[in-house]
């Protein structure tokens, strides 16, 4: 029974360092990212997609996530990333390492193992004194380093004086699109808006890219799963407008802002129109407007197709 004791304050006095040591690391690892349900701002616009536009950000897109932030071309989220102690293991190992040897030396475990009395308060006293110096040492170099005490990425060396500012990312060609493109996107929106309320793939798949039509794809599916059809009638643009266009290659990409009004409701499938448990929600009598961000592609000369759609 004797020998029970100092092994659980061993146990104990370990949870301790190493809960000290990894603290401040569980504690940002809380903060992230929160998956809910599908945004309606979806699919690519080529270099562009993840260029603020105005609109709501593109949550879903096949394009990869560049590595730099819009806002700073240069920044690499690979270095400089995440606590000072998760860029620094080998400190907080260093810290842990200390604390352990302090204990296995210092806590009286020899001969009998045994700590009595005031022996163990002490040791318990200067281990509380000791962990609380480590801990607000390891702060307060952080507090530096993240208040400007380093550079970018925690890298140690100076600055090169007057260094080039690093390259703009590409954003392809700007051009111009005609008359006809432009009622091309009007058509395009209406056809679509058809399709989809009629739940025609087959039509999709011609007036939009396949990234797209998955995506459509993946909504009618969720949709017939639960016995619902969305309708979407007496579509009608009230303002198209081009915000931008460009080409990467031979492929071309338009951005027009799109407010459009609509019978917009869900009904049950399989039920008479006009029944009364027929609808689930909206008012087919009723229109209303939404305002979006529509991006189209082509391949130079070719025709024109639905790449992505943003909510404003």
């Amino acid at each position: 029974m004797s020998r029970c004791k100092p092994n659980w304050q061993i146990i104990l006095a370990l949870f301790f360092s190493l809960s000290l040591a990894l603290a401040p690391t569980i504690a940002e690892a809380r903060a992230g990212s929160s998956y809910g349900s599908p945004s309606s701002s979806f699919g690519s616009r080529g270099v562009r997609t993840y260029e603020p536009n105005s609109a709501q950000p593109l949550s879903r897109s096949a394009t990869p996530a560049p590595s730099y932030a819009p806002s700073s071309p240069s920044y690499s989220p690979a270095y400089g990333g995440g606590s000072f102690f998760q860029r620094h293991p080998f400190l907080t190992g260093l810290a842990g390492g200390l604390i352990g040897s302090w204990l296995f030396g210092h806590m009286g475990y020899a001969g009998d193992g045994l700590m009595h009395g005031p022996s163990m308060f002490g040791s318990l006293f200067e281990l509380l004194i000791i962990g609380l110096l480590i801990y607000f040492a390891f702060r307060l170099i952080r507090g530096w380093a993240f208040s400007g005490g380093w550079p970018s990425g925690g890298s140690l060396m100076p600055r090169a004086a007057g260094a080039a500012t690093p390259a703009q990312p590409y954003r392809g060609q700007d051009i111009n699109v005609g008359d006809a493109d432009l009622n091309a996107f009007q058509g395009l929106h209406a056809a679509i808006q058809e399709a989809w309320s009629a739940g025609d793939l087959g039509r999709m798949r011609q007036l939009m890219t396949p990234e797209m039509v998955g995506y459509f794809s993946e909504e009618l599916t969720r949709n017939a799963s639960q016995g619902m059809q969305n309708v979407v009638a007496n579509v009608q643009l009230e303002k198209g407008e081009l915000t931008e266009a460009w080409e990467e290659g031979e492929m071309q990409y338009a951005t027009t802002y799109m407010r459009w009004r609509a019978n917009d409701y869900v009904t049950r499938l399989g039920r008479p129109p006009g029944s009364p448990d027929s609808l689930v929600s909206g008012d087919p009598r009723t229109a209303v407007e939404s305002e979006e961000l529509w991006t189209f592609v082509r391949r130079r000369g070719g025709q024109w197709l639905l790449s992505a759609i943003q909510q404003v």
